[in-house]
């Protein structure tokens, strides 16, 4: 299951072995004088249809295949916010935009080179983000009068002239498919669906991508329908033929493999990365785990996965709501296990109080938290950043939280158990931000050893801590962590409660002197986290203005410094993973640049919180569009910033 490469391995499920020096043909390809091949060194793809299309199953399965071959890659899945949205209308069109590479690369991209347009609605939706020059792949079957007039199309814009911009195939996908499947036995609605997998055969072998994962998963996902499957490979195959013998595709396009660090790779998603960033996490922790949720878009993979590997300890709970979900994590956590729950803003702001509670409890828990459009149920199945300011402050009363936010879909792994270690060291309830762009979109991840992750220690406490006596927060000096008692322990018998506590003994206490010390030492603890110190990209050391990002802005960012430093510009970089508290070197940093600009998928929030604590002028740079920042819209402003500063 693992393909050799000149430096890396790769994984994803699937035997890739056959692309390394271009595709394989499927079984019963037809022999033709080969087409010239053109090689490119990235190129960015767009599915889109309707959302019963199979868009996305189009994608993640030419997205495997082209991580078997060893490309770098970046993905943007992008769901109608309705589940079901009326079939031909611009709300139902759901598209999947995969980014692959023969160098490293950041993000999906900003514009298409190719876009594959399953009806009028995908191509109006999409038509807006194409580039002058981009191949449009457009099935003509669905252009019919009664489906251009749903979108607005007076008339078919395949025949009117508006799209000469463009190179324009038109390919009758459906027809095509029928044509593939007369024999299979199959209804006509039925043979119909496998046009998604046609439009796959055609990319494959427009991109010299491998055949026979594909293939393989298409009988292992339909094993208890042998005849589906088999349809499904038929229609695949006939794709390809039919890019390989028309007159319509002049040359076919060849990406190399990416020259990667050594070692063994597959292809992940954030939350898939999450879940096994968990699991490492009580597997280096000891501790059982155990997640109380309530599924919510687009945090439901998470429970899915985790709910599959009982084999590492793992206990997954659907609750009936969110408060039950982490009602249910605190219990496990008061335990002695590692208490997990996983949700949306929506969802935070239901469990708050048993967030509260926690802090004051100090029991280990993590918040994972899939940001997602808000306010309210707002774009279920778009991206944003906006909970930043609901994790810091969310919560009645002083009730001050780490915050840990993942930069990368593969990152998320290492986020997962960074909030791992902190939640389980210093007693408290752990905020994980990550957001729906990081939770679908996936990367290449090097998958590590086992020794390379870090070690975290429970240390429960096992016997008496004061003068013979157990007090529950007796506190470590060293973290201000109160220990971690196991309920049945003999001799460790306390009270808990979300009443306030006596400093060391833990009884009730309403002295005012009292909470004041508490209140301080429990901010105190989370001030004092152990954070790595930021570092920043700066190679000239002379640049005067400071991109700072968090969590998925990472990507654009970072690609947008490149196209900046590439055209002369000087600018420097850096990226917080910890939002609370904020590594120590942190001010020192921003004074140490003229302008400093903050770009943010809300209206400023990380930009708040540094003008207030360290009184320097951030910039804030901010949209609330449900998709991620384009590179290049980054490095205009970048631009203009550096200008801006040349003037003076």
């Amino acid at each position: 299951m693992t393909s050799q490469v000149d430096q890396a391995e790769a994984v994803d499920g699937s035997d890739g072995g056959e692309g390394r020096s271009g595709p394989v043909p499927p079984p019963g390809a037809r022999q033709r004088p080969a087409k010239p091949i053109r090689r490119v060194d990235r190129v960015i793809i767009r599915f889109a249809g309707d959302s019963g299309d199979g868009m996305q199953l189009t994608g993640d399965r030419f997205t495997s295949e082209t991580a078997s071959f060893g490309n770098d890659l970046s993905t943007l899945p992008n769901f109608p916010a309705e589940i079901r949205a009326p079939a031909g209308t611009l709300p139902g069109v759901s598209s999947f935009q995969l980014h692959f590479a023969d160098h490293d690369i950041l993000t999906p991209g900003d514009a298409p080179n190719v876009l594959v347009a399953m009806n009028p609605a995908a191509l109006k939706a999409n038509l807006g983000d194409l580039p002058r020059g981009a191949e449009i792949i457009a099935n003509t079957d669905e252009f019919t009068k009664r489906a251009l007039a749903k979108v607005g199309y007076a008339a078919d814009p395949l025949g009117d002239g508006s799209l000469e911009a463009y190179h324009v195939h038109r390919v009758p996908l459906t027809a095509l498919t029928l044509e593939a499947l007369k024999d299979s036995g199959l209804a006509r609605k039925d043979a119909e669906r496998a046009k998604n997998m046609f439009a796959l055969g055609l990319l494959s072998w427009m991109y010299h991508r491998p055949t026979h994962g594909t293939e393989t998963f298409l009988r292992q996902k339909f094993a208890k329908k042998p005849e589906i499957a088999e349809a499904n490979i038929v229609a695949f195959r006939a794709g390809w033929n039919f890019g390989e013998t028309t007159e319509d595709f002049a040359v076919s396009y060849e990406v190399a493999p990416a020259r990667l660090p050594l070692g063994t790779y597959r292809n992940i998603s954030g939350n898939l990365a999450l879940s096994y960033g968990l699991i490492a996490a009580g597997q280096r922790s000891g501790l059982p785990i155990f997640l109380g949720s309530y599924p919510i878009t687009p945090a439901s993979d998470i429970l899915h996965e985790l709910s599959r590997h009982k084999n590492f300890g793992v206990r997954t709970f659907q609750a009936e709501d969110e408060i039950a979900g982490i009602g249910a994590a605190l219990g496990a956590a008061f335990g002695g296990a590692l208490g997990v729950t996983t949700t949306s803003g929506p969802g935070v702001a239901l469990k708050s109080e048993t967030i509260g509670l926690a802090v004051s409890l100090e029991l280990p828990l993590l918040v994972v938290d899939i940001q997602r459009g808000g306010p309210s149920t707002g774009l279920p199945t778009k991206t944003e950043q906006a909970d930043l300011l609901q994790a810091m402050f969310g919560r009645n009363g002083e009730a001050p939280v780490p915050i840990v936010a993942p930069a990368t879909p593969a990152d998320c792994f290492d986020a997962a158990l960074e909030a791992a270690r902190i939640a389980v060291t210093y007693r408290t309830p752990v905020f994980l931000l990550s957001d729906g762009y990081l939770a679908n979109g996936s990367e290449p991840w090097r998958i590590p050893a086992v020794g390379e992750l870090p070690s975290i220690d429970p240390d429960f406490a096992t016997g008496p801590n004061h003068d013979g006596e157990f007090w529950p927060y007796q506190r470590d000096p060293a973290t201000l962590a109160r220990p971690w008692a196991v309920p049945g322990t003999a001799g460790l018998e306390h009270r808990i409660g979300g009443i306030e506590k006596q400093d060391g003994t833990g009884n009730i206490s309403y002295d005012p002197a009292n909470h004041d010390f508490m209140v301080r030492t429990r901010q105190a603890k989370i001030d004092g986290i152990d954070v790595p110190d930021l570092e920043v990209d700066d190679p000239s050391g002379s640049a005067r203005v400071l991109v700072l990002g968090w969590g998925s802005t990472y990507g654009p960012i970072t690609a947008a410094v490149r196209r900046v430093r590439a055209d002369g510009g000087e600018v420097a970089q850096t990226h917080l993973r910890h939002l609370n508290p904020f590594p120590a070197n942190l001010g020192s940093i921003l004074k140490a640049y003229d302008k400093v600009i903050v770009p943010e998928m809300n209206l400023g929030q990380l930009a708040l919180l540094l003008r207030a604590k360290y009184l320097v002028d951030a910039e804030s740079y901010n949209q609330v569009r449900g998709l991620p920042f384009k590179a290049a819209q980054l490095a205009d402003v970048l631009f203009a910033a550096i200008g801006t500063l040349e003037e003076k």
